[in-house]
């Protein structure tokens, strides 16, 4: 009897709209190769990202779909080792990492060590390796089972967080003496505001919209926190880094206009609400710069090696997440949904509406 790979597909003209898809048949594992089972995985505007720069910075081409116009969109998971032909990767092993939403993944492991291993299989070569790899829950220095929905739902995002507080204490703050964060109530924003607090950095300044401006306030990681009216309020005598995870292009004149010669450095972290690449603007000084983390990676893998920066990082996460999760601090609320059919309404309105701060999305398959 056929047995499908289901498989969640997304419509490249409208990100919010998907469709279960059972034209595949669950395949087995041949020599080198290991099948993956898919437990469950979380979902929030990070996704969404991934899906409107699918083309743009081939995220689509990660896991690709053979239907043209639909795209798989990635998500961070676990799956369990379900068939493998591979010594070293057995059946019942449980692995973290990046997954299509669908019931299994087939892979072909290489540099196999006892964190993990990556995938070689020929589609995947020439992308980014931290989306190739896929960690060893055993011996996974940052794995809680009883956090692991705070993981799937937090690591890659505060991955980010970290090698950007990495990289602005690595670089001393570019001599600033207050740093200007926008978009606060983000995910990806406080958890630089964690890192950052842990790095003994200048002073945090949050700006945030006011429905948001309670939920902020209560995290304890900004020494100020103001509406984006009040942007005028801010002491524009001080050097100032800002960093930006708003994408708003207004915000950011508004942004240079204010705080003039004393903007000594514009870090676009990103956006989930504003799914555009930063565009070049000579008007503005300083240049407004991209941060992308792998390349903050490949510095810290240079200056340290894999190994402390795998340590640091887990302690950090392992910090960040107990945090999170702690149900006194209100941080974040988790919303389990069961099956594919639920993550399409949850990608719906994430992509429609965006998410609200305090609510992490899990779908579980299994």
């Amino acid at each position: 009897m056929r047995t499908p790979n289901l498989r969640l597909l997304t419509d490249k003209t409208d990100l919010g709209h998907t469709r279960l898809d059972d034209s595949q048949t669950l395949p087995e594992a041949g020599d080198g190769e290991v099948i993956l089972t898919v437990d469950r995985f979380a979902l929030t505007t990070n996704n969404i990202t991934y899906a409107a720069f699918g083309d743009a910075m081939n995220y689509w081409s990660f896991f690709p779909t053979g239907q043209n116009g639909w795209g798989h969109m990635p998500v961070w998971g676990f799956a369990t080792v379900t068939d493998s032909r591979v010594p070293g990767v057995d059946p019942g092993e449980r692995f973290y990492g990046y997954f299509p939403i669908a019931t299994v993944l087939k892979v072909r492991p290489e540099r196999i060590s006892e964190r993990g291993f990556y995938d070689a299989t020929d589609y995947r070569q020439g992308l980014p390796s931290p989306y190739n790899q896929y960690t060893r829950c055993s011996t996974d220095g940052a794995y809680v089972k009883e956090l692991e929905d705070y993981q799937m739902l937090l690591r890659p995002l505060f991955f980010t967080s970290y090698m950007l507080a990495d990289f602005l204490a690595d670089n001393q703050f570019f001599g600033a003496r207050q740093l200007v964060v926008s978009s606060a109530s983000s995910k990806t924003a406080y958890g630089a505001a964690f890192a950052l607090r842990e790095m003994g950095d200048p002073a945090r300044i949050a700006l945030t919209s006011p429905s948001n401006r309670g939920y902020v306030e209560g995290l304890g990681l900004y020494q100020q926190v103001v509406d984006y009216d009040q942007l005028a309020s801010l002491d524009a005598d001080q050097p100032t880094l800002y960093v930006d995870f708003s994408g708003d292009e207004a915000l950011r004149h508004a942004v240079h206009d204010h705080f003039g010669p004393a903007l000594v450095y514009d870090c676009y972290a990103g956006s989930a609400t504003n799914t555009e690449f930063l565009k070049a603007d000579a008007t503005l000084t300083p240049e407004p710069r991209f941060f992308f983390a792998p390349v903050q990676i490949r510095k810290r893998n240079q200056d340290w090696g894999p190994a402390v920066l795998s340590e640091r990082f887990g302690a950090a996460q392992r910090r960040f997440l107990q945090a999170v999760s702690d149900p006194v601090s209100g941080w974040m609320s988790l919303c389990e949904h069961r099956g594919f059919e639920a993550a399409g309404p949850v990608i719906r309105a994430l992509n429609d509406h965006g998410g609200l701060p305090r609510e992490g999305h899990v779908v579980l398959l299994r």
